[in-house]
């Protein structure tokens, strides 16, 4: 039914993100009971963490807590949690971001690669949502991580119900996914209907923008050079291959990339600052220039 693929080293281990919903209780469910295919790399039980995050924003979310945490007992696993009260209001960007960050965190206690339950209908949403805010060309690339491992992003939503009922696995359902004042949720409502041949279309679309950013990431690097970084390279080149060789530079010497108007007012200062200007790209993050050269300081760096 759900066929798994995993690229991550063996004997590593993994935290399983679980909210206790369907999605993640039927991925936790797979893992513990070895339902994958022969030739399909299977991590055991052993190496498995699961993390739940309460963000604090429902009333029942307490409860969902223990039901994550019983559901561990039960599988004989180790068991992370974490509460924060970020109240009822919060956006759906700042709860994503505390709970990858506690993801990230139980990741590196354990030295293990996140897993996440994120499934077809996930791409498609995500893909209508970065669309819907005007994306460039890599908002199309979604849900695509080097520390997470996202192993069922070919599965309908329809198959992980099936599996769930077919093997007797309860859940909790979250009343807020039918509240449509959240985007990803009023997308959800209007995608209903979208026909199978058009869902299959989008994921085939995103896993050919993936290799492409893999490869235009791969290229990238290898133009820059080490620092410090040549101006000229960035001068002579059209913007957009610019704009992703400074996007490389900033993955290299900070770890992570920019936005796109942050990444555009670089560029226009690597074009155009004079010799011992500094350009602050962040509070945290400065270009230093020479007449032909610039590099990248950062906070820790400075001090």
């Amino acid at each position: 039914l759900v066929e798994l693929r995993v690229s991550m080293l063996r004997d590593e281990n993994y935290v399983i993100a679980v909210s206790g919903g369907v999605d993640s209780v039927a991925l936790l469910g797979m893992l513990v009971n070895g339902n994958l295919p022969p030739t399909t790399y299977h991590p055991p039980s052993t190496n498995l963490i699961v993390a739940h995050f309460d963000h604090g924003i429902r009333n029942e979310s307490a409860d969902d807590a223990l039901f994550v945490r019983d559901l561990a007992a039960k599988y004989n696993l180790p068991f992370e949690t974490r509460r924060e009260n970020l109240g009822k209001n919060a956006s759906e960007e700042k709860a994503r971001e505390r709970r990858y960050a506690f993801l990230r965190e139980v990741a590196k206690k354990h030295k293990a690669t996140i897993v996440t339950a994120h499934h077809a209908n996930d791409v498609v949403e995500t893909i209508a949502i970065n669309l819907t805010r005007g994306t460039g060309w890599r908002g199309l690339a979604v849900l695509d991580s080097v520390d997470i491992w996202r192993p069922l992003l070919a599965t309908s939503k329809n198959e992980l119900l099936t599996y769930a009922k077919q093997h007797n696995l309860t859940w909790h359902e979250d009343a807020t996914n039918e509240d449509t004042k959240y985007l990803r949720n009023d997308l959800r409502q209007k995608l209903t209907h979208l026909d199978v041949q058009t869902r299959e279309l989008l994921l085939l679309y995103r896993n050919r923008q993936v290799a492409l950013k893999k490869q235009i990431d791969d290229e990238s690097a290898l133009l820059i050079g080490n620092s410090p970084y040549r101006r000229h390279m960035f001068i002579s080149a059209n913007h957009h291959a610019a704009l992703e060789m400074l996007r490389a530079v900033f993955v290299r010497e900070v770890g992570q990339s920019l936005t796109r108007p942050q990444l555009a007012r670089a560029l226009h200062a690597v074009k155009v600052y004079h010799a011992g200007k500094i350009f602050p790209v962040s509070s945290k993050i400065h270009l230093t220039f020479t007449k032909t050269h610039f590099v990248v300081d950062t906070k820790d760096k400075m001090v």
